[in-house]
Formats: structure tokens, C-alpha cells, sequence
């Protein structure tokens, strides 16, 4: 299991500022979608919240984590390599000739589990898992990390009907609630209000967390991991897309635009100068 003794904030920085790093390289990587989900990943990846070995990805007692939401999340890119999945030298590659690391991950990546280019399958893959394991006698969990758009798909819920029957509670959904799809506010096309309640309804375990505050999320999900009581468990992290990043922030149209060079190396040399 990862559990460093290192300051989760410190490193939630640093992943924000390499994001923007790959971002600054391959411009045609999502980085609105990538940036609300720091915190959740470095908690778990960094917070002794997976148990999981970067000598050997396949481990077969390692805890799986589905990245449903695969093209936010460029943000992984520097924790595998920080963590010691593949060289750090593959950042300088993203979406290149050569390189392992593109624009929407995929299992050739030491670290991801599967392919994640279609959205609002990861949950349905990840219910899978839990259950195969758990019939096995097995005592990994499952994380699959999911946008809140990818919610308005149907299979999510019939993932989330079958999890609950089967009492899945090895299985642990993440969504980056951001508040924001592809076009526009997720309210305006179908509203999220009263997620956990609905959730709830449906048999599962739900916990409502401020997901910019790494420390938090650490402890829910440390907490929701080792509470095993015949319930699957959802962490509902409010988060602001395109964090940190003017004309991204919380930007209706964040997911599909691109900030220019220049302001990406504005933020770079303020950050450095802090």
C-alpha cells in the first residue's frame, strides 16, 4: 500500500502545476476536465487510500481503480510517474510520436486498469470487478472515479441498481462533480440536485465532501473503505472545473475550450514566483 508521509496539499500543488506543464505541450489534452479531479486522486494515490505496488501494476491483491472520466484525468500522468508506474521522462512525450501517453488514456499505461474513451461505462466495468472479487474470496476494493455528466447515461444507473442487489460494498464510486458536461451547466440539461439522496434511495452509502480539500477526502475515503456493511459507497466531490485557471474556472464552455500559451505561462511564472 502507498502511504508516504508526504503534505497531500504540497502535493496537490505540484500536480496542478505539472497538469498545466502537459497541457502547455499537448494542447490537445482536456485540461478543464483534468484539473477539478487533483485532490480526489492525490488522496488516493498518495494517501495510503489504495493498496497497489508501481513495481508491479498487475499485482493480483492490488485494490483496482477505474477512471471512468479518462480524459480528465492528465492529472494521473505525473502521480504514476512521480510514483514509479513508468520513467518521468514519458511526460515530456504526451500525445507524441513514441510516447505511451495520450490525449485519452488507455491500459498500454502501467496504472489504468481500461479503456475509458467512451463515457459512463467505467461504473458498470468497475461493478464487474467488485463482484468477481468479492465471490473470490478476495479483500480488494474497487474506486471507479466518474464525472457527474457521465450520470446522465443510463447504464450508470443500472450499474448503480445492480451494485446495491449485490451488495457490493468492496465497491466505491467517486464523482467529480463539477457541475459542468461537454455543453454546458449539468443542471441545465439534467439536474444533480439531491445526488446523494438519490443514490441513497437506491441502497447506497453516500458521503457529500468538498473535493478540493484533500485532507478530507482522504479521511472519507479511508473511512468508506473499511466500513463493510453489505452497501456500495459513493463520495460525492463538489469540485470546480477548470480550478485555478481564469476563463476556465467554472466556465460554462470549459470542457471544450483551450487557454492560450501565453496565459498558461503567465500562471507558470506566478507559481514560480510565489
Amino acid at each position: 500500500m502507498i502511504s508516504n508521509s508526504v503534505n497531500l496539499q504540497e502535493k496537490a500543488h505540484w500536480v496542478w502545476r505539472e497538469t498545466l506543464e502537459i497541457h502547455r505541450r499537448a494542447p490537445e489534452t482536456r485540461i478543464a476536465s483534468s484539473l477539478s479531479p487533483i485532490e480526489i486522486f492525490v488522496a488516493l494515490y498518495y494517501g495510503g487510500v489504495l493498496r497497489i505496488d508501481p513495481t508491479n501494476p498487475r499485482w493480483i491483491e492490488r485494490d483496482r481503480c477505474v477512471i471512468s472520466k479518462g480524459h480528465g484525468s492528465i492529472c494521473m500522468y505525473p502521480i504514476l510517474a512521480d510514483l514509479g508506474f513508468f520513467p518521468a521522462e514519458e511526460l515530456q512525450r504526451v500525445c507524441k510520436a513514441g510516447g505511451i501517453l495520450g490525449g485519452i488514456p488507455d491500459p498500454i499505461i502501467p496504472g489504468y486498469e481500461t479503456i475509458n474513451g467512451s463515457l459512463g461505462h467505467g461504473l458498470g466495468v468497475a461493478s464487474g470487478m467488485a463482484l468477481g472479487l468479492k465471490r473470490n474470496g478476495g479483500r480488494q476494493s474497487v474506486f471507479v472515479v466518474s464525472g457527474d455528466g457521465e450520470l446522465h447515461e443510463g447504464a450508470n444507473w443500472e450499474a448503480i441498481m445492480f451494485a446495491s442487489q449485490h451488495k457490493l460494498d468492496n465497491l466505491h464510486l467517486i464523482v467529480d462533480n463539477n457541475s459542468i458536461s461537454m455543453l454546458g451547466f449539468t443542471d441545465d440539461i439534467v439536474s444533480h440536485d439531491g445526488l446523494a439522496k438519490r443514490l441513497e434511495a437506491f441502497g447506497w452509502q453516500c458521503v457529500d465532501v468538498d473535493g478540493h480539500n484533500v485532507l478530507d477526502l482522504q479521511s472519507q475515503l479511508l473511512n468508506l473503505k473499511a466500513d463493510l456493511n453489505g452497501r456500495p459507497k459513493a463520495l460525492i466531490a463538489r469540485t470546480l472545473k477548470g480550478r485555478g485557471v481564469p476563463g476556465l474556472e467554472n466556465e460554462a464552455l470549459a470542457h471544450i475550450l483551450m487557454p492560450k500559451a501565453d496565459l498558461l505561462d503567465s500562471l507558470l511564472d506566478a507559481d514560480d514566483a510565489r
